[in-house]
């Protein structure tokens, strides 16, 4: 079993019909953590897909029901925020985005997206800096540590 930091981008096509909901839900087999922001970020996407009419009111709370019992690891992003700012400065990415990165240096776990400005930022190209570190969701199973 591999070990592995999710994102909200991953986590979120559990529970709702996207591209790479197959994949998403193959990494559940796998120990997962994530900071405690995916439960912010996931109630937000599932309010925003109410909005964007793509899920009714009571499917979207469902799907947070769902989600609420998820077997992963919710980290503390108090303990994270001093590295997540300095990624997201150097970076100049969204702090949010760098938290889940800022978990996978800690943890030494490579981290799962399927974020793509994420995945471009970062330039997860073999020769990348963080080539190994980040995953691209669909080519999790097969670049599997």
């Amino acid at each position: 079993m591999s070990e592995y930091v999710v994102d909200a981008s991953v986590v979120i096509k559990w529970v709702v019909g996207e591209p790479e909901t197959v994949l998403a839900l193959a990494l559940r087999q796998h120990r997962l953590s994530a900071p405690d922001l995916l439960v912010a970020e996931c109630a937000n996407i599932l309010w925003k897909k109410v909005r964007r009419n793509e899920l009714a009111g009571d499917q979207a709370v469902f799907a947070a029901r769902l989600l609420d019992r998820a077997d992963i690891e919710l980290v503390p992003a108090r303990g994270l925020m001093e590295a997540a700012t300095s990624l997201a400065v150097a970076l100049d990415h969204p702090a949010y985005d760098c938290l889940y990165l800022s978990l996978s240096e800690r943890s030494g776990r490579p981290l799962v997206t399927a974020d793509t400005r994420l995945l471009k930022k970062l330039g997860t190209t073999p020769t990348g800096i963080y080539s190994g570190r980040v995953i691209d969701l669909r080519t999790v199973q097969a670049s599997r540590p």
